[in-house]
């Protein structure tokens, strides 16, 4: 199994996964052209892509799909209220382009199983996805506000991570955000901080060799720097060292990610 992060943050957010025989977007936050440089960019092509699983309805998120889905014909992949959510925002896709996938269950393609699970957001019905493959295990989780027991038990021990790092909460207190939208991002369906990335990843990676991708960092409210310290720094101080046993990685919205093998 290997994935490239295409995009991450507030004007773009999509993750390519691929195994020997099936290839998959998750989400499709930039244009379509955009997309479709992105993945020429890690030398693959958008005709190889099996389908786009969709996290929730949110417009970085989704900005490529309906496009993508008729230029392509791929099946897009979304549970029922987010597929009633994004009518209007995606336009017209086909019947059997539109494939419902339920909270909290697995779908199998060949030897890859893909997993959904719900997490804490101010969207419709919001979920992310743990991929595995043999005996190894890519897990997603941006866009909630925080981090419950359940969710950490779905990702818990995973080899590779994509997980939210999107503000420090200090900067976000002191920027030029109004109120409104501070309080929204601290709250319960926002955002999680740095420093709550870094807690919940000292609870869910095990000591073993571990790839973790800095995700959704807030241009405005975070810096790439910041980031890794804060999750560096805890993961340490509970004994797990950076650099031996697990590896951070920073994403953002203009430069995929290298293609790596999980």
């Amino acid at each position: 199994m290997r994935f490239s992060v295409l995009a991450s943050g507030s004007t773009g957010n999509s993750i390519y996964i691929e195994t020997d025989g099936y290839a998959f977007l998750v989400d499709a936050g930039l244009s379509a052209k955009r997309m479709e440089q992105q993945m020429e960019s890690i030398g693959r092509s958008m005709k190889e892509v099996n389908g786009i699983f969709v996290t929730h309805e949110h417009s970085d998120h989704i900005k490529g799909i309906g496009v993508l889905a008729r230029r392509y014909g791929m099946p897009i992949y979304a549970n029922r209220k987010t597929w009633a959510a994004m009518d209007g925002l995606v336009g017209d896709i086909p019947t059997e382009q539109r494939f419902h996938f339920d909270m909290e269950s697995v779908q199998s393609f060949g030897s890859l199983d893909v997993q959904s699970f719900a997490v804490s957001h101010d969207a419709a019905d919001p979920m992310f996805y743990v991929f595995h493959e043999n005996d190894r295990k890519l897990a997603l989780i941006t866009d909630t506000g925080y981090v419950s027991d359940r969710m950490k038990g779905h990702i818990h021990g995973a080899d590779a991570f994509v997980f939210e790092s999107n503000h420090d909460v200090s900067m976000l207190q002191m920027g030029r955000y109004p109120w409104s939208v501070k309080r929204r991002i601290l709250s319960d369906v926002g955002h999680v901080s740095n420093e709550d990335a870094a807690v919940a990843m000292s609870e869910v990676a095990a000591l073993k060799e571990t790839r973790i991708y800095l995700s959704h960092l807030s241009k405005d409210n975070n810096m790439k720097d910041l980031a890794r310290m804060s999750v560096s720094q805890t993961l340490q101080t509970c004994g797990i060292v950076t650099g031996e046993y697990v590896h951070l990685f920073d994403t953002d919205a203009e430069k995929p990610t290298e293609l790596v093998t999980v």
